[in-house]
């Protein structure tokens, strides 16, 4: 794939964007999505919108000619064209409608809506929902701070947290109710993986959006950073494997950028740096203003900033595996 997955936690706050690039989008003035993205009528929110395009995607989900599950079947949904989105759908809801315990399931969730009457919007519908209550995870250590537990945090969270809204600069990105998720930047992270469809290969990011100024050339969304100590690897290419990681490129982004050590990759993924001269110049010459010039931590304080990074996370969302199904209507297994 040429980006590292998104997190689902939180998405279900209301945020303005979705994807990396943010392509998919409820805010007023962004871009218009591509015609494959657009949120179609009875669509009900933004995650309902985004669920409906892992389906079309050949390597997300869609799969091959050819292609046969664990029972032997084969796979109808990949003999349509990539530009018929309709009738993937289609076939879609004709699997889930062949099998009488989802045939229940909707009934249930859509009570007065006939099977002839589900669309996949009502399965997209259903996914966010579930998005919506399984995966929204706010109540961190910070959470309890914000609501005046002075002992949620540690010292040294607290220290963190200062330099998070001081010295750091994280703030002036990551700001609002989920800390980012909001805007757009290049933070000069290096190239990996084969890059889009439109510039490989290389990733530019919302600059590959049609209608973007070269202004956003390498600018990805600005993560949301709630829970962000279970979502590695880090950025939109999964460049930095730790939170130690990323906070030392964002101490000096320009050296950590020329840098770049591959050892840190999974070996499989270091063939796929592009770290020659001409792709560092270019990112680094739309580079965000506030990170041309060094930050000048300490080892203490960026220390102390992963410490507060941490503190950002629930800990309900340590362990998700009660949301695993036992079975599913299927009948195809359910890894665990």
């Amino acid at each position: 794939m040429p980006r590292n997955a998104p997190s689902l936690l939180n998405d279900g706050l209301g945020l303005f964007y979705l994807f990396w690039d943010g392509r998919l989008s409820n805010f007023l003035g962004a871009p218009p999505p591509p015609p494959t993205a657009s949120v179609a009528p009875g669509v009900s929110n933004l995650l309902a919108a985004q669920a409906r395009l892992p389906v079309l995607n050949r390597q997300e989900m869609r799969g091959e000619p050819g292609d046969r599950d664990v029972f032997g079947a084969p796979n109808e949904l990949a003999q349509f064209a990539d530009s018929d989105s309709t009738a993937v759908r289609q076939a879609i809801m004709r699997r889930l409608l062949a099998i009488p315990e989802y045939v229940a399931k909707f009934t249930a969730a859509y009570p007065g809506t006939t099977a002839g009457q589900l669309r996949f919007e009502h399965a997209a519908t259903a996914l966010a929902a579930f998005q919506m209550q399984a995966l929204t995870k706010t109540d961190s250590p910070f959470d309890r701070y914000l609501g005046r537990d002075d002992a949620a945090l540690t010292t040294q969270q607290k220290r963190g947290g200062r330099l998070f809204f001081g010295k750091a600069q994280c703030s002036t990105c990551h700001n609002g109710p989920l800390l980012g998720a909001n805007g757009f930047a290049n933070a000069g992270v290096p190239q990996l993986g084969p890059g889009s469809a439109t510039t490989p290969p290389l990733d530019r990011g919302r600059a590959d959006l049609p209608d973007q100024q070269q202004g956003y050339r390498f600018a990805f969304r600005v993560a949301p950073l709630r829970n962000v100590e279970l979502t590695a690897p880090y950025m939109h290419d999964g460049a930095f494997p730790t939170l130690d990681a990323v906070v030392r490129h964002y101490n000096d982004v320009p050296l950590t950028l020329t840098t770049y050590d591959v050892s840190q990759l999974d070996p499989a993924l270091r063939p796929t740096y592009h770290g020659d001269a001409a792709t560092t110049d270019s990112v680094l010459r739309t580079l965000d203003f506030r990170l041309q010039t060094p930050l000048h931590l300490t080892e203490g304080e960026m220390g102390d900033l992963v410490a507060f990074l941490k503190s950002l996370t629930d800990p309900s969302a340590r362990d998700l595996s009660a949301l695993v199904p036992a079975a599913v209507p299927s009948g195809l297994p359910v890894p665990r």
